[in-house]
């Protein structure tokens, strides 16, 4: 592989906590929550707290035939392209003399319902009887009428952003659009950043975005036995905690704009950070069923850490993945405890999704983003919700509230119930 040093220069964020990243990052530092209840009849209640993302700022410059196109584009589809359009707003013009073959784009989708199990739901319910064992077809024929879009076989396909935006900001290098759960966004991040490292592209954009506050995904979810039961309410979600009971669902999309060092500087582009390096590794359940392998992220971690030769104490922080799942967090603080050894109680740990609930591909980039600002303001975020961890871990260091930090380098994790982890450096410059 090439030594061409790999820079972000752009980030967007439009989550639960604002439509932009200085908004969200505002509140990251308030300490506030996007995690809010959403009351509704026919949910049960703990399925009533969700992260909704309220507002969103759509750019200015969209073409009117790309405007027409925007029906196509679901609700997770349309938050990631707002990330992503705050992303390049500041380097589209000056990039403008790199061929588009030379721009990567790499889009992940959190979003895994079945293709129209969503926008079909409320005909559906309307032609169940209330025990949803049969159905009247003449019901369902006319609330399918009247309430379902019909556009909803083109709005639910996943790579409808991906070629929305490689068109609107001409992006035609190397390029995919992926669909899975966590650490899919962690993915399409390597894809863009090992695409300039190999010389295949110039600049690339990474971006991550999903919607699981929505009736479907919500009992998708449910059934995995993976949410809280929110008997705290909006402050259930918490990650580590003795008393976590599973995590809270939200929607956002995010995204970071990279390029290669040599241009940001030729073009005076202010550098955010760099990326020292990302690693994926998949671990498999020693008991071949489908759950949390016993340290899910260890090997992981480990291959980054070799790979960048930052030392631990390179670190200013850590930021966990933090499902809040009884099995997810164990197994994850089990692979820190290795990884830390004697340093453990020396380098924080942060859990950031209770500010915004668990965003999908959008939480794995967005969590880099918010420790990309975190490091430059010399800050440890609080890890919202947290009292005490088992007695295991008591040693690690996790605090609910902020802490002062001096290093550079930050280490981020992101995992999924298949095994599958993504890790990376990152050093705010």
């Amino acid at each position: 592989m090439s030594e061409r040093e790999v820079v972000i220069t752009g980030v967007g964020l439009t989550t639960p906590l604002g439509k932009n990243t200085g908004e969200c990052w505002s509140n990251v530092k308030a300490m506030k929550t996007g995690i809010v209840r959403d009351p509704k009849d026919d949910l049960p209640g703990f399925l009533q707290y969700t992260g909704k993302a309220d507002e969103y700022d759509l750019p200015p410059d969209i073409p009117p035939k790309q405007m027409g196109q925007m029906k196509f584009l679901n609700r997770g589809a349309l938050l990631g392209f707002c990330s992503a359009s705050e992303a390049v707003s500041l380097s589209r013009d000056a990039i403008a003399d790199i061929p588009p073959g030379r721009r990567a784009l790499y889009v992940a989708a959190g979003d895994f319902t079945k293709l129209g199990y969503d926008f079909m739901y409320p005909a559906i319910k309307d032609g169940a009887d209330k025990n949803w064992e049969s159905i009247n077809y003449e019901r369902l024929n006319n609330s399918a009428l009247n309430k379902v879009n019909p556009f909803f076989l083109l709005e639910s396909l996943n790579n409808n952003l991906f070629s929305f935006l490689s068109a609107f900001i001409g992006f035609m290098g190397p390029n995919t659009s992926l669909a899975s759960l966590s650490p899919n966004g962690g993915n399409a991040l390597e894809l863009a950043y090992r695409s300039i490292k190999q010389n295949k592209a110039d600049v690339a954009l990474a971006v991550g975005y999903g919607n699981w506050i929505t009736e479907i995904p919500l009992y998708e979810l449910e059934g995995l036995g993976i949410l809280s039961k929110c008997r705290q309410g909006v402050q259930s979600y918490k990650p580590f905690d003795k008393n976590r009971d599973g995590f809270i669902p939200g929607e956002g999309g995010a995204a970071i704009f990279l390029e290669t060092a040599d241009i940001a500087e030729k073009r005076g582009a202010k550098v955010l950070a760099g990326i020292k390096g990302v690693e994926n590794c998949i671990e498999f359940s020693s008991n071949h069923t489908f759950s949390v392998p016993s340290k899910v992220s260890k090997r992981n971690m480990l291959s980054v850490i070799e790979e960048t030769a930052c030392a631990i104490d390179d670190l200013a922080f850590i930021i966990p993945h933090g499902s809040g799942t009884r099995k997810g967090d164990r197994s994850e603080l089990r692979s820190l405890m290795d990884i830390l050894g004697d340093k453990r109680a020396d380098v924080p740990l942060c859990g950031l999704k209770p500010y915004t609930g668990h965003m999908g591909a959008a939480s794995d980039i967005a969590e880099i983003i918010l420790g990309i600002n975190s490091t430059a303001e010399g800050t440890v975020p609080a890890t919202l919700n947290f009292r005490a961890t088992e007695k295991e871990f008591s040693g690690l260091k996790i605090s609910p509230s902020p802490m002062g930090c001096t290093k550079k380098h930050f280490l981020s994790v992101s995992y999924g119930v298949g095994g599958q982890s993504s890790s990376v450096i990152v050093e705010v410059l």
